[in-house]
């Protein structure tokens, strides 16, 4: 129908307009109640990566690093471990939250334990530890990339010190 012709049926049959909007506002309420909220979701893939760490204690120590994340999939939260390879030996198992930037990212902030042996990136004793981060997966292939701060608080034997390790590697999800 022509824009001239809808003029002249709607000045003949004012109540006409009515039902036209009346058909527009349903079918606008039905699609407006049958759309779905998207929310971003923790970015999906558990993983077991290698990477590089440096740690800053007494010292600045350089160590490799291998990382598990098991992330829980109707939660926003992360099981993750990393174990410090290096002139001495650390191992961090945390629990972590995580922040959904999209789809394939997410930022997280955990806590968890530093187990640490002599010279290693996280000091020389056992302490309390936080972590934060960043997971990418990468969309193409099943390859995640990870980067993330340790501080693990108390971390020497000899003096009441921290110690924080900055590490970063390639991972395989599963």
């Amino acid at each position: 129908m022509r824009l001239s012709h809808l003029r002249r049926h709607l000045a003949a049959n004012p109540l006409a307009g009515l039902g036209h909007a009346a058909i527009a506002l349903s079918i606008a309420a039905t699609t407006i109640s049958h759309a779905q909220t998207a929310t971003a979701q923790a970015a999906y893939g558990s993983y077991v990566g290698v990477g590089t760490s440096i740690g800053f204690g007494d010292e600045t120590e350089v160590a490799g690093v291998v990382a598990f994340r098991y992330n829980i999939l109707e939660l926003p939260i992360s099981l993750r471990a990393q174990a410090f390879i290096g002139d001495g030996f650390a191992f961090a198992p945390t629990v972590s939250y995580d922040i959904p930037l999209n789809w394939q990212t997410d930022i997280y902030v955990g806590a968890g334990v530093s187990f640490a042996g002599d010279d290693s990136v996280l000091g020389d004793q056992t302490a309390f530890a936080i972590q934060s981060g960043i997971d990418h997966m990468l969309s193409d292939n099943n390859l995640a990339v990870f980067g993330n701060a340790i501080v693990a608080f108390d971390a020497f034997r000899d003096r009441n010190a921290a110690a924080v390790s900055l590490q970063g590697g390639v991972g395989l999800q599963f």
